[in-house]
């Protein structure tokens, strides 16, 4: 058998802790997270219900405060669809997204655009200022 030295122990232990607290306040942010989600589209689900009896409604009887009111639930769906869509990816998968999509499209595409138009405004510069001198 081989002695260990109880201090590693120690250390090994508090590790192990530290890791299983953060287990659990992740466990309970997803928790939170998903009890938001089951409300959010408990309530999508509610104004999409009244923006269809409202749309009815306006069909037979045209009236400023439906179209008001229908305005305002169009809105708050708007809110809702980017709240839902947002909440199902954590900030570390939208941080990791941000930056491959930086990468691979954006970036990388204007990168060489500024690259291949800039190379041919400085040759084109070079040739009208040795063509002038």
């Amino acid at each position: 058998m081989s002695s260990k030295d109880p201090s590693q122990l120690n250390g090994g232990d508090d590790e192990f802790e530290q890791a299983l607290r953060e287990v659990e306040q992740s466990l309970a942010a997803l928790k939170q997270r998903y009890a938001q989600i089951q409300r959010d589209s408990q309530h999508q689900t509610e104004l999409q219900q009244r923006e269809e009896q409202l749309h009815q409604a306006s069909l037979r009887n045209r009236s400023p405060e439906l179209d008001k009111e229908l305005g305002q639930i169009k809105e708050q769906l708007q809110e809702l669809e980017i709240t839902l869509e947002s909440a199902l990816l954590s900030d570390r998968h939208l941080k990791a997204l941000f930056w491959e999509g930086l990468r691979s499209g954006i970036a990388g595409e204007v990168f060489w655009q500024i690259v291949r138009f800039g190379g041919v405004g400085v040759i084109i510069g070079w040739l009208l200022k040795s063509f002038a001198g």
